[in-house]
């Protein structure tokens, strides 16, 4: 277990240097840059090529790259060309509120997920598992800003259970949890279906499997069957949807940010695309790409631990 957790690490970490260079090209080939949008289009030249010298755009990509690069093995993100402070502060300021969504969106997401799976896979084919496929199929099928703007019609606008946005709570939302109630159900909608389908189809296989056949011939109790022996090799392809499940939830969150004014990851990254923040946008997406990495390290290890015969890792 050792062994294979280094190497997957390794390859991490891998993954996260390459991400970075990519992550510089890309944010390099934007058209413009922050000097050209701080003024507008009367501008003289001189005044827009002075301006890139005082924030070191005008400086050749690798020598941009190489302290870039060193900043980051340092902890120095940069400073943002925009506001003028350390790019840290932004997403000291943006990640909290993502983190929070992204929280409790799991917390509540992997009971649902294994409890719905479990239910409809012991199950299989009966009318309980027809009717949840059913409504598992169909939130699937709807985008998350057509969801997201459904809920905001009927529970904020029709019957004012719920607030339609965050506007106005920068400061204390932590301390309002019905913000949370319309964006966590909206992330929740599409996860929620895809983590239990793939909990029942390995519910239904471990149920076939040879050792669970050989269990209830020798008389477990069902119980302990489904605890000790379906659950835990079920969960593995449910551990890897995760993993994908969180990289469908960063973008899930872009999402519900824009819908209900979150003032979050996304948002913040939106307003430095906007504005050409080079090294801001470079940090939130390099972010959220290793959030992602991690994610899926983590997956990997637990599949490993939980039946180390999977190869998930070639």
């Amino acid at each position: 277990m050792l062994r294979y957790a280094l190497r997957r690490s390794g390859w991490t970490l891998v993954q996260l240097a390459v991400l970075s260079v990519i992550v510089f090209l890309l944010t390099d080939l934007l058209p413009g840059d922050a000097a050209t949008v701080d003024f507008n289009e009367q501008a003289g030249l001189e005044q827009v090529a002075q301006l890139r010298e005082q924030m070191g755009l005008d400086r050749p990509a690798v020598e941009r790259f190489v302290d870039w690069a060193h900043g980051l093995v340092t902890g120095d993100l940069g400073t943002s060309l925009v506001g003028g402070g350390p790019v840290s502060e932004v997403l000291a300021s943006s990640v909290p509120v993502t983190a929070a969504l992204a929280a409790v969106t799991i917390v509540l997401l992997v009971p649902l997920a294994v409890g719905v799976g479990l239910l409809t896979g012991l199950r299989a084919g009966s009318r309980t598992d027809r009717v949840v496929s059913a409504v598992t199929l169909t939130l699937t099928s709807v985008p998350d800003f057509v969801l997201a703007l459904l809920l905001v019609g009927v529970f904020a606008l029709r019957l004012g259970w719920l607030p339609s946005t965050w506007v106005g709570a920068d400061d204390g939302w932590w301390q309002r949890p019905e913000l949370f109630v319309l964006p966590v159900a909206v992330l929740l909608a599409r996860t929620v279906c895809v983590l239990s389908r793939q909990i029942r189809a390995g519910t239904v296989t471990a149920l076939d499997a040879g050792y669970t056949v050989q269990a209830r011939r020798l008389g477990v109790p069902p119980t302990r069957l489904v605890l000790r022996h379906v659950l835990p090799n079920a969960a593995v392809p449910g551990v890897q949807e995760l993993a994908r499940t969180g990289d469908q939830l960063l973008g899930g969150v872009l999402v519900v940010e824009a819908v209900f004014a979150v003032p979050g990851t996304a948002t913040a990254l939106v307003e430095a695309v906007q504005n050409r923040d080079v090294p801001t946008v470079q940090a939130l997406t390099l972010a959220l790409a290793a959030v992602a990495c991690l994610l899926n390290l983590a997956a990997d290890l637990v599949s490993h631990r939980l039946a180390p015969r999977t190869e998930v890792l070639r």
